[in-house]
C-alpha cells in the first residue's frame, strides 16, 4: 500500500537518509527545506503522509503542522513529527499543533514503516469518503463537510479496560482534565462488553492487564465489530514489549503507548484520533443524509447508475500507486427472468436483496457497488492488483453459486456472469464500461456463470 510522501527537513542529509529507508519501501518521496515551501507543496502535490522535522529556520515544525491543519485543502493529511526533541513538553507541544504522531531521532526503520502504513490506510479511507463527499456536491445534493472540522470535535465518551485500578483512576483524571471527555472504567473484557451494549463508546483505552480475557484479543474484537471499528482506539504496552506494538499496529489498532505511559502524552493523542474520527464522522453524516434517497437504488439500497457514472469519473483522476489498476465488473444474473415468471417479482426482489448483500460481503469497503439495471450490477474497484481484480471477481461467482437463495418458501440455485475489464492508459470511464460489458457477454455465451476478462 506504498503512497506518496513529503519529507520536510532543512538539513540535505536527513532528507537523504529518510528517501533512502522509504525508497526501500517503495514510497515515492518528495522533498520541501522549509515550512513554506512544505506548505506550498502539500497544497500542490496532495502527499498520502508528512513527515516534518521541527527546528527549522524561520517557519519551525509546530507552525507548519498549525498551519497544515488549518487549511482546508491538507487538514486531512497525516503529519509525522521526526525530531531529535524528546522530551514531554515537546512531544505534547506536536500532538497540541495537529500532529498525528511523534517519532525520536534516531528512529527504528520498523518503527516507522509501521506507523506510516496505519496512518495511510486511515488516509485512504477517508480519501474515499471525501471523494464521495465531493462526487456528491457535484451533483448539488450536499455541500463537502468543511476540513476545518479536524480543529474540533464534541464532548467524546471513553471506555478504559484495565484490572489496574491505579492506572484506570489516574487515565481517568487525565482524560477529564485534557479533553473534557465522560470516562467510564471496566477491569476486563466481560464488563467492557456489557457496558459497550448500553454505551455508545467514541474511544477506548486497553491496559496491560485484564481481569478476564487478553488486550490484543479485545482489541481485535474491537476492531471487528461494525458499531466500534471506527471508534478511536489506544493500547498500552509494557515497556519491554517489543512484539505486541507492531503485533496492534499491524491489525489496525491506530495508536498504542508503552509504560509506564506518561498520561499527558496518552491524552494528546488520543485527542488526535478523536478529531479524525469527528471528521470522517461528518464526512459519514453528510453522506448518509444527502447520498440516500437521491442516488441510491430503492430496493437494494446501492448506488444507482447516476451515482456510479459520476463518481467513477472521479476515481478515474485518482493517482494509483505503481502495479495497481482500477478495474470495473459487470455482473448479470443468469436466467433471472425465470425467477419472476416462476415465483413472481417479489420472489424476484427479495433475491436482488440477497444478491445485494452478498456483493457487500465479498468486495472491499473502498470498492463502488451500483445497481445499474434490473438484475445488472456494476462494482469498481480502485488501486488493485490485477491478479487481485480477478480473484475478487471468482470470490463474487462463488458467492452466488452457493448457498442457494431463499425467496419466501421457495430455494433457488442461481449464478452470475461476470464481464472484468481492467483500465488502460488513458482510458475514458465509456471505453472502460464497454469492454466490461462486452466480456460479459462473452461469458453468457461462454454458457453462463463464468468470469471473463475484456481483451486490452
Amino acid at each position: 500500500m506504498p503512497g506518496r510522501i513529503l519529507v520536510v527537513d532543512d538539513i540535505p542529509s536527513s532528507r537523504l537518509v529518510v528517501r533512502a529507508r522509504l525508497s526501500m519501501a517503495y514510497y515515492d518521496v518528495i522533498e520541501a527545506a522549509s515550512g513554506e515551501d512544505a506548505l506550498e507543496l502539500a497544497r500542490k502535490e496532495q502527499p498520502d503522509l508528512i513527515l516534518l522535522d521541527i527546528m527549522m529556520p524561520g517557519m519551525d515544525g509546530y507552525e507548519t503542522c498549525r498551519q497544515l491543519k488549518n487549511d482546508p485543502k491538507t487538514a486531512h493529511i497525516p503529519v509525522v513529527v521526526l525530531s531529535g526533541l524528546s522530551s514531554r513538553e515537546e512531544r505534547v507541544l506536536g500532538f497540541e499543533a495537529g500532529a498525528d504522531d511523534y517519532l525520536n531521532k534516531p528512529f527504528e526503520d520498523s518503527a516507522l514503516l509501521a506507523r506510516i502504513s496505519g496512518l495511510t490506510r486511515m488516509k485512504m479511507m477517508i480519501d474515499e469518503l471525501r471523494l464521495r463527499a465531493e462526487t456528491s456536491r457535484e451533483l448539488g445534493l450536499e455541500p463537502f463537510a468543511p476540513a476545518g472540522a479536524l480543529g474540533a470535535f464534541p464532548d467524546a465518551s471513553v471506555l478504559i479496560v484495565s484490572s489496574d485500578e491505579e492506572f484506570g483512576a489516574a487515565a481517568a483524571r487525565a482524560l477529564r482534565e485534557r479533553i473534557h471527555c465522560g470516562v467510564a472504567h471496566a477491569r476486563g473484557e466481560a464488563e467492557a462488553k456489557a457496558l459497550i451494549r448500553s454505551n455508545d463508546f467514541d474511544a477506548f483505552v486497553i491496559g496491560t492487564e485484564l481481569s478476564d480475557g487478553e488486550p490484543m484479543r479485545m482489541a481485535s474484537a474491537l476492531r471487528g465489530r461494525p458499531d466500534t471499528r471506527q471508534a478511536a482506539l489506544m493500547m498500552v504496552f509494557q515497556a519491554e514489549d517489543v512484539a505486541g506494538p507492531a503485533l496492534a499496529l499491524d491489525m489496525g489498532v491506530p495508536d498504542y503507548l508503552q509504560g509506564p505511559p506518561d498520561l499527558c502524552e496518552m491524552a494528546a493523542r488520543l485527542r488526535v484520533q478523536l478529531r479524525r474520527k469527528h471528521y470522517s464522522d461528518q464526512l459519514r453524516d453528510s453522506l448518509q443524509a444527502s447520498v440516500v434517497q437521491a442516488v441510491t437504488d430503492p430496493l437494494t439500497g446501492l448506488y444507482n447508475r447516476r451515482y456510479a457514472n459520476a463518481h467513477l469519473e472521479q476515481m478515474i483522476q485518482k493517482p494509483r500507486a505503481p502495479q495497481r489498476r482500477l478495474a470495473a465488473m459487470i455482473l448479470d444474473l443468469d436466467r433471472f427472468k425465470s425467477v419472476n415468471d416462476g415465483h413472481g417479482h417479489s420472489a424476484g426482489d427479495a433475491v436482488l436483496v440477497e444478491f445485494a448483500e452478498r456483493l457487500r460481503r465479498v468486495v472491499r469497503p473502498t470498492d463502488l457497488i451500483s445497481r445499474v439495471g434490473g438484475e445488472e450490477f456494476l462494482v469498481v474497484m480502485p488501486d488493485i492488483l490485477p491478479e487481485h481484480a480477478e480473484t475478487v471477481a471468482e470470490r463474487v461467482r462463488h458467492s452466488v453459486e452457493s448457498p442457494p437463495f431463499q425467496a419466501g418458501e421457495a430455494t433457488l440455485d442461481l449464478t452470475v456472469s461476470i464481464g472484468l475489464a481492467l483500465m488502460l492508459e488513458g482510458e475514458t470511464s465509456v471505453s472502460l464500461i464497454e469492454r466490461a460489458d462486452r466480456a460479459l457477454y462473452a461469458s453468457k455465451a461462454a454458457g453462463r456463470n463464468t468470469v471473463t476478462l475484456a481483451a486490452a
